[in-house]
């Protein structure tokens, strides 16, 4: 199985000890899960962390790495138009087609209102403990 998580449910999983998303990304690893990310997700992750936790480089380059230990990377070339409330969270999708992923983790209304995106299922991570086989 591969997915994506957006930047609000990888912000969710590394932040916030015993959240519902943290709880799913260590059954994700427990279980071989292949989680994928790009630059353009990182970048956005970094952004936010600095914006609106002010955490210092250095702290954001810890929490970075850690969450690079258990992504892997790709470079979405393809470019997509289908979110059309946030053209931003494009990025998401493309990477979940890049990674030619399952489904993508998120809490953004915008993502989690087209439900899903060719085969790719767009989904909580509360809907995710339920759907996901483990």
């Amino acid at each position: 199985m591969h997915v994506v998580l957006d930047t609000n449910a990888l912000l969710s999983s590394t932040l916030w000890d015993g959240s519902v998303a943290q709880k799913l990304l260590f059954k994700l690893i427990k279980h071989d899960v292949k989680i994928f990310a790009s630059d353009a997700i990182l970048s956005e992750y970094k952004k936010v962390l600095k914006r609106d936790f002010k955490y210092s480089d250095e702290r954001i380059l810890d929490i970075t790495k850690k969450v690079v230990s258990f992504t892997t990377l790709v470079m979405p070339v393809e470019k997509v138009d289908v979110v059309k409330d946030d053209p931003e969270d494009n990025k998401v999708i493309e990477c979940a087609l890049a990674s030619s992923s399952d489904c993508v983790i998120t809490y953004d209304k915008h993502l989690l209102n087209l439900k899903s995106f060719g085969k790719i299922r767009i989904i909580t991570p509360e809907e995710a403990f339920g759907l996901l086989e483990f």
